[in-house]
């Protein structure tokens, strides 16, 4: 991105400017591939959404300081620096991502992938567990990442195929497609990319007028994007989902109206009027559209699938670009205000979609929604399994000292340092779970491999000392031999009534008087 910066700055002709623009795109497509995995895997569970939602909403960030760069920037007459400078200003995100992405850790879930589990644990408990990698919350994580990927790894298809290889994923990828081309197509391409064609249909031909609206809508769309990651968790996705198409479908039907009432009686009220709808269209948008995008691909998707899913999802994105790019200019310039029924048809459909298809995900792991699309209760297998490897076990630290033990920890729910892992009710009502019979089993089950470890490593240990014991003896008799060369008190060996069973356990030392001449040897 950085080689394509210094391009676009320097550039001296329209080939050298549009080269400059590809290899932009190029770098930023590896950054917008990684940069949301990562973040929705490292954020803690209880602000994963907010986290993850703010960080497509930022993108609005750079588009405040282009739109307002633009602005001061398009007065300056006579010189070229009037689009040098925000060209320039692209370097700046570059700079700052080069310079800190050498203190980001990597992904617990590759680290698992990989068979680096204690690599893992570390960074589960930095990041979630204060520090401690033995913490509750840090071990549900690691049990359930480890049973998720042992999941997946059963279904494992090769390449992209896996992505339509299952039911659930093929119940994913509807989704993620859907939303990458309602992304672009719910009218949203008109403003972002065409904003001056549509302020000109409403009557608004100043050019410091123009980019003054359109610095003014970057700061209101940051604001309500921001605001609404900030709710995620509270209203829930589905939900946002849903306010967001109905509000966007009635501001573009009184958008289409008034320009049409512009258009037939040249009325300057409804002109002034469309710039209050596109504002209040935006407000729409923004609620699910600009926060949900990415924080929702990200977490229906399982891990071994995340990466290339995420991929489909900005392919798509690119696709529906172009459709916007060579269709919208023309279309506005030979329909007018016409062309917007197209797209208030389009957000009726889109109302009905995300009725019936879309699903809420709102308080869930990243395994736990994953699994929920599967439909075959493997969430709350996961559920089970993360909470259940911590549940009737005690606590240790490093040192061996007893923390906490499974007696003092609820067989309904984990509570440790204020983090509380349990099983929802409706869940153990649709799998009729039994937690006091679990605990009960568990217990027994646990104090069974207890005795048999136990007993195991008592017999290990007579199995050592009977060795050690053996091995002095047999050093002993082969000292006993080769003493007649190195001692003139000879040794005579008797056999000993073991001697049958290899197991010699006297020396019977004879006196000078009575040896035999060359007395024999025996070894057993």
């Amino acid at each position: 991105m950085l080689g394509g910066v210094a391009l676009q700055t320097q550039s001296a002709s329209i080939e050298q400017f549009i080269l400059s623009r590809g290899l932009i795109g190029f770098g930023l497509g590896f950054a917008t591939n990684a940069a949301p995995l990562l973040i929705t895997e490292l954020a803690y569970p209880t602000q994963r959404g907010p986290i993850t939602a703010s960080y497509n909403s930022s993108w609005y960030l750079g588009s405040i300081v282009a739109a307002w760069t633009t602005f001061g920037t398009f007065r300056m007459t006579g010189t070229t620096w009037s689009w040098r400078i925000p060209s320039l200003l692209q370097a700046l995100p570059s700079v700052l991502q080069l310079t800190l992405v050498w203190f980001v850790p990597e992904s617990p879930r590759f680290l698992v992938s990989k068979g680096r589990d204690r690599e893992a644990k570390e960074i589960l408990g930095k990041y979630h567990g204060d520090g401690n990698m033995n913490h509750p919350l840090a071990d549900y994580e690691f049990n359930e990442i480890k049973e998720a990927l042992l999941m997946e790894k059963e279904l494992e298809q090769p390449s992209y195929i896996r992505l339509f290889a299952t039911k659930g994923n093929r119940r994913r990828m509807r989704i993620i497609v859907a939303l990458g081309f309602f992304s672009q197509w719910s009218g949203n391409g008109l403003v972002s990319y065409y904003i001056n064609l549509v302020l000109e249909t409403a009557g608004i031909e100043q050019t410091s007028l123009k980019t003054l609206i359109n610095a003014i809508l970057q700061l209101f769309n940051f604001f309500m994007a921001i605001g609404s990651a900030a709710i995620v968790d509270r209203v829930g996705r589905r939900t946002l989902f849903l306010i967001s198409n109905c509000g966007m479908l009635v501001a573009f039907g009184l958008w289409t109206m008034l320009s049409a009432l512009r258009e037939q009686t040249g009325s300057k009220v409804a002109g002034q009027a469309t710039v209050g709808i596109i504002f209040l269209y935006y407000g729409f948008y923004d609620i699910a559209y600009s926060p949900l995008l990415v924080a929702y691909t990200v977490e229906i998707l399982p891990f071994n699938v995340r990466a290339k899913g995420f991929a489909v999802m900005n392919f798509t994105v690119s696709f529906a670009l172009i459709f916007n790019q060579y269709v919208n200019p023309v279309a506005l310039k030979k329909l007018g205000w016409k062309y917007y029924l197209f797209y208030c048809g389009w957000l009726a459909f889109e109302l009905v979609f995300v009725y019936f298809y879309l699903w809420e995900t709102k308080g869930r792991t990243l395994e736990q929604t994953a699994a929920l699309f599967d439909g075959d209760g493997s969430d709350d297998a996961l559920q089970e399994y993360g909470a259940e490897r911590i549940r009737h076990r005690s606590l240790t630290s490093d040192s061996g000292e007893h923390m906490i033990s499974h007696r003092e920890i609820s067989p309904r729910s984990e509570k440790y340092n204020g983090e509380h892992f349990e099983m929802s009710t409706v869940t153990q009502q649709r799998t009729r779970y039994d937690w006091n019979r679990a605990h009960e089993e568990r217990a027994r089950r646990e104090s069974q491999l207890y005795r048999r470890d136990s007993q195991m490593v008592v017999e290990q240990n007579r199995q050592r000392r009977e060795h050690q014991r053996r091995e002095s003896r047999i050093q002993e008799l082969v000292d006993s031999i080769m003493d007649p060369y190195t001692n003139p008190a000879r040794v005579n060996l008797t056999r000993s009534p073991s001697y049958a069973n290899h197991t010699p356990d006297r020396l019977s030392p004879v006196s000078s008087t009575t040896k035999k001449a060359n007395p024999p040897l025996y070894f057993p």
